[in-house]
């Protein structure tokens, strides 16, 4: 079958990230990637398999792997139905779904959805970082995002948000200064759960003299810096509207990233598919945005005889910042 929409996006190139939300380029670093995996993961079937056939018999794909990628990013940045999906890349409602799918967990566990994330892998690494981190004054806040409204009663009052007026899910993120990227992500917490009960869950994983900057939801953390509270029938002073004013003026990135997240719109609207895969899709889609921020850098290797893709490799913007030649105690 002609692949319409990969031929549209090659040929209009530019219009790309206001199509799947992200450029040309980071497209094609995202192609590669999911080529190597998908190859990947039908060498482990193949392995699995007790084959009668004789490999490569039976039906093909309708759509190229390209066309397949492409289906998952429109899916994420503009949340239309599968039977819409459907129609636009001619196959049927449940093939679309299922590429989908696919596709999203295949990337899910190969776009770290965060800096902490992405270096847990090495332990070296992750102590370096975390010690880095310390020189940083990191910002959070939390996010909220409607959900269908469950069926069962307790399960109801347990997901209704009594500041939304609706049944949410709440997100937590912490972001370098500037939104230069993602530090760490909480996803899926019931709407109702207080913004600074999930942050001191979370504390841990950082050092205890690391500072935080964050909203008056986080009023009572040590740790983190908050504006100045009104007192009941009070005024604050000038000194602290400034202080207040300065405060949000280095918290705002914090928002513009959300911001950015929230241009894929299956965060954005009312999430329409079972809430217990809500934490997979927005671990893809951190995933996606960190790539459109350049805080995920992919690099794609290519053989200097065939010019054929052989590898991807992946790195963080962070490690321009690490201190690499200093003695550290790890």
């Amino acid at each position: 079958m002609k692949s319409y929409t990969w031929a549209y996006i090659q040929k209009y190139s530019k219009q790309t990230k206001r199509l799947l939300g992200i450029d040309y380029q980071q497209l094609k670093q995202l192609i590669a990637l999911g080529k190597l995996l998908n190859q990947n993961n039908k060498e482990k079937i193949e392995k699995t398999k007790t084959r009668i056939n004789q490999s490569g018999s039976g039906n093909h794909p309708k759509l190229s792997e390209e066309e397949q990628i492409i289906l998952m990013l429109i899916y994420l940045r503009h949340n239309v139905s599968f039977q819409f999906l459907g129609l636009v890349f001619q196959v049927s409602e449940s093939t679309a779904h299922n590429i989908f799918t696919y596709w999203q967990k295949l990337f899910e566990g190969e776009l770290p959805p965060s800096l902490l994330e992405q270096v847990k892998k090495s332990q070296d690494e992750e102590k370096l970082v975390i010690e880095q981190l310390k020189d940083y004054e990191l910002i959070v806040d939390s996010a909220e995002q409607p959900i269908e409204r469950p069926l069962d009663y307790q399960e109801q009052k347990r997901y209704f948000s009594g500041k939304q007026k609706r049944h949410t899910l709440k997100s937590q993120f912490i972001v370098l200064p500037k939104a230069e990227d993602i530090v760490d992500v909480v996803i899926g917490k019931p709407g109702p759960i207080s913004d600074i009960k999930i942050c001191r869950q979370t504390l841990n994983k950082f050092k205890i003299n690391q500072t935080f900057s964050g909203d008056k939801a986080y009023i009572g953390e040590t740790q983190i810096t908050t504006p100045h509270k009104r007192a009941k029938n009070g005024e604050l002073t000038e000194n602290q509207i400034e202080e207040n004013k300065a405060l949000s003026s280095n918290r705002i990135f914090v928002e513009h990233l959300i911001r950015i997240v929230k241009v894929f719109k299956v965060v954005q609207e009312r999430f329409r598919l079972h809430k217990n895969r809500y934490k997979s899709v927005l671990l893809t889609v951190c995933g996606l945005v960190r790539l459109r921020i350049s805080s995920l850098i992919l690099e794609v290797i290519k053989s200097c005889t065939s010019g054929e893709i052989i590898d991807v490799r992946m790195n963080h913007s962070f490690m321009s910042k690490l201190d690499l030649v200093s003695s550290n105690p790890y």
